[in-house]
């Protein structure tokens, strides 16, 4: 099973990996454009304004294009102590015992706007890029990524369950077939059924914890569902790919 979530804008400092080595990350045959989205977006960070412009970025968030311009040299950490923010809280890998972080290496990956996406155990420096960023002499991210990511994850999930927890920005990057979604919906006093973002990325972080931790091997939604509710989460089975948490 290949669990996918979503990144982060917030992304922890330092860490005591070596530099990037772009050789040294999971589904490899998506080096190229990593190598080349990497070189633009330090390229990027030698203009302040055109940072700005293309990340997004406010007069008091100097410091995510200093990230940028030291993509090359600044140390790297695990994705998976990389991200940041509600989801990954929620998560909590901290608490993870060696046995359950070995698992979330294998099975969890992130989406990336730099990065396609990268297995948990992968080592990458802080960054910023968003999957609706547009880079300079660039044409969308989606356009970039989606005829090679969806291959990519396709390979890595090797025939087995994908339980695609991405956001929709991300999930256009690279759509993968089949993949098995959760949408969290909160509960009014009325009955009606509403999204709200953070109950979203904190149950679906929720989820991810339970797929890490179980020692089941779930292989279809039914599975999942039952991994799911054993850990306390309320969900119902909408169809064959979709799995609703309630809140």
């Amino acid at each position: 099973m290949l669990v996918l979530l979503p990144p982060s804008e917030t992304k922890s400092d330092g860490g005591a990996g070596a530099p990037l080595d772009l050789g040294e990350l999971s589904m490899p045959q998506l080096t190229e454009t990593r190598e080349m989205l990497a070189t633009a977006l330090v390229e990027l960070a030698a203009d302040t304004e055109a940072s700005n412009l293309a990340l997004g970025l406010g007069p008091k968030q100097a410091d995510e294009i200093e990230r940028n311009a030291k993509l090359w040299v600044s140390p790297t950490r695990p994705a998976l102590e990389r991200y940041t923010g509600v989801l990954f809280d929620a998560l909590d890998a901290p608490s993870f015992t060696k046995v359950q972080r070995e698992k979330a290496y294998r099975r969890l990956a992130m989406g990336s706007a730099l990065f396609g996406a990268v297995r948990s155990g992968d080592p990458i420096p802080a960054y910023r890029l968003s999957g609706g960023s547009k880079l300079p002499g660039f044409g969308t991210l989606q356009a970039l990524w989606k005829p090679e990511l969806t291959a990519a994850l396709l390979t890595e999930a090797d025939g087995g369950l994908v339980v695609d927890l991405r956001s929709g920005t991300y999930q256009q990057l690279g759509p993968v077939p089949g993949a098995m979604i959760a949408t969290v919906l909160t509960e009014q006093p009325d009955g009606s059924r509403k999204v709200v973002s953070h109950f979203n990325k904190h149950h679906k972080g929720l989820l991810a914890r339970a797929l890490t931790v179980t020692r089941a091997e779930p292989s279809d939604i039914k599975a999942v569902a039952r991994v799911a509710a054993k850990a306390g989460l309320r969900v119902e089975i909408a169809s064959d790919s979709e799995l609703i948490i309630l809140t």
